[in-house]
């Protein structure tokens, strides 16, 4: 059975410097240790936090990790919104999304260790933060779109051509990581762009 979210306002209810030790210990446990080991007394300490506190807010060590992923995913849905104002062109909107996001896991590399490597997607995928309807629905408007103009394969569902986007972010994070992060996870964009615009294309 999936928990209980934890209350919206759970993280704004903090003290502004509560929080801000508070985030920065929960990005630093659970991107670096195996989601099993860490527990709350560990961000506790380290985010000077008492026990008691963090647990009348959130709970479960569950609900206080997604309730940060929601935020942080929140500030990059917000940035593709904003980069995407005033761009019409269908295929430079997609390039521009797929750079957004490989730019936005280079530069917060604790978030894209939690959600594509060290948290457990069953465990996830079992809360409502995982749905992430806002950035979600945001992609399938714009593949639905592509498809109604032509420009899309609309042979399939859109959210397999959103599958198939973000697969690919997934995966080329994780080996840049793998591969000790040599050169700019954000400088891959044109190259994978251009493959995954000719798999999701309308065919010839």
């Amino acid at each position: 059975m999936a928990e209980e979210p934890p209350s919206p306002s759970a993280v704004t209810e903090l003290r502004p410097e509560v929080k801000a030790r508070l985030e920065k210990a929960v990005l630093e446990i659970f991107s670096e240790s195996d989601f099993h080991k860490a527990n709350i007394r560990d961000v506790a300490q380290r985010a000077g936090v008492s026990f008691t506190t963090i647990y009348r807010h959130y709970g479960s060590k569950e609900r206080l990790l997604f309730a940060f992923v929601d935020v942080w995913l929140g500030e990059l849905t917000e940035r593709i919104i904003d980069h995407l104002q005033g761009i019409e062109d269908l295929k430079e909107k997609m390039r521009k999304v797929l750079w957004l996001q490989l730019d936005y896991y280079e530069r917060h590399q604790g978030l894209g260790k939690i959600i594509f490597m060290t948290l457990p997607m069953q465990t996830w995928m079992a809360d409502r933060t995982f749905r992430q309807k806002r950035m979600i629905n945001l992609y399938l408007e714009v593949l639905r779109k592509g498809q109604s103009e032509g420009a899309l394969n609309a042979e399939v569902r859109a959210g397999i051509l959103l599958d198939f986007m973000l697969g690919t972010v997934q995966r080329s994070f994780v080996m840049w990581v793998s591969r000790g992060q040599q050169e700019s996870l954000s400088g891959q964009t044109q190259v994978l762009f251009e493959m995954i615009w000719r798999a999701i294309a309308k065919p010839d």
